[in-house]
């Protein structure tokens, strides 16, 4: 299987995801896939360990795509080998009554990571402007000044929103918030072949939504809307990394190679150094405690 280089997978300028492929390396085998992310697995799970002694940074890790693209299962497999308390997940739903009383950012600032710990957005700050601009009367829902009606959203609105975004990432960064963003790049078909297991397999019927139909029906606009949130936010401090997605095994794999891969660039991560007078009386502390 060729290496993964996270670079081949970020996001640089505009893209165009129908010209992008959902699938890559055919020919790797499953246990192939299960190995390397076992490895990486262990090696995320050392540095989380590492990181929560050092405490100076935390991790977010955004996971954005279309239903079925594998975000829950990568999220239990990829982070099944950290300390549970190392790790929080947040899966952002419909804004409550509470959270609408304030701003969109709002409710993911107090989802932040604590230094030294990893944060998952399972969605994000991103449905502000990928399932409000399909639907944009949710946006009267927020309450806003001068907006009354749909048709008081203009574009420069949702201009606005991707800068505010933009903002939002570049201050937690700047703040010791190591942000990586991934989107999972599902097929359509790809999609209605998983959609139809949930139907056929009574072990997912849970799985099933009739609202998961309703949100197909609006792919290409969906597919629009990713393409500029992505193309418009993909920073140096924010990147975004484009999985192709209709392989689950080999894309957790990608994603768990590029988080680690990226963290090795924050060399100063390292267990910090006991207080030398500490050392000094190891053989005083031995000697108390063998007594």
């Amino acid at each position: 299987m060729k290496s993964i280089n996270p670079d081949d997978f970020k996001v640089v300028g505009k893209i165009e995801l129908s010209k992008i492929p959902t699938n890559l390396f055919n020919n790797a085998s499953e246990d192939d896939k299960e190995e390397k992310l076992d490895k990486v697995q262990a090696k995320l799970s050392e540095l989380q360990d590492v990181m929560y002694a050092h405490n100076r940074y935390g991790v977010l890790i955004c996971l954005q795509g279309m239903d079925t693209s594998g975000k829950d299962s990568l999220i239990r497999e990829v982070f099944k080998e950290f300390n549970p308390r190392g790790v929080v997940v947040h899966s952002f739903k419909t804004p409550n009554s509470a959270e609408l009383e304030h701003d969109y950012l709002w409710r993911h600032y107090l989802a932040l990571p604590e230094k030294g710990k990893f944060a998952v957005f399972n969605r994000t700050h991103y449905e502000n402007v990928l399932v409000t601009r399909v639907h944009p009367e949710y946006i009267l829902n927020e309450n806003l000044p001068g907006i009354e009606k749909v048709e008081d959203i203009t574009p420069q609105f949702w201009e606005n929103r991707l800068e505010q975004i933009k903002n939002f990432e570049k201050h937690i960064a700047q703040n010791g918030t190591i942000v990586m963003k991934f989107y999972f790049h599902l097929s359509k078909e790809e999609q209605r072949k998983r959609l139809l297991r949930r139907l056929e397999e009574v072990e997912h019927h849970w799985k099933f939504s009739a609202g998961d139909l309703k949100e197909r029906d609006h792919w290409e606009d969906y597919m629009k809307f990713y393409e500029e949130a992505i193309s418009k936010t993909s920073t140096e401090m924010a990147p975004w990394y484009i999985i192709p997605a209709d392989d689950k095994e080999m894309a957790r794999y990608i994603v768990a190679k590029i988080i680690w891969e990226e963290m090795q660039k924050h060399t100063d991560i390292k267990e910090p150094e006991l207080d030398e007078k500490v050392k000094a009386n190891f053989a005083e502390y031995k000697k108390q405690l063998e007594k």
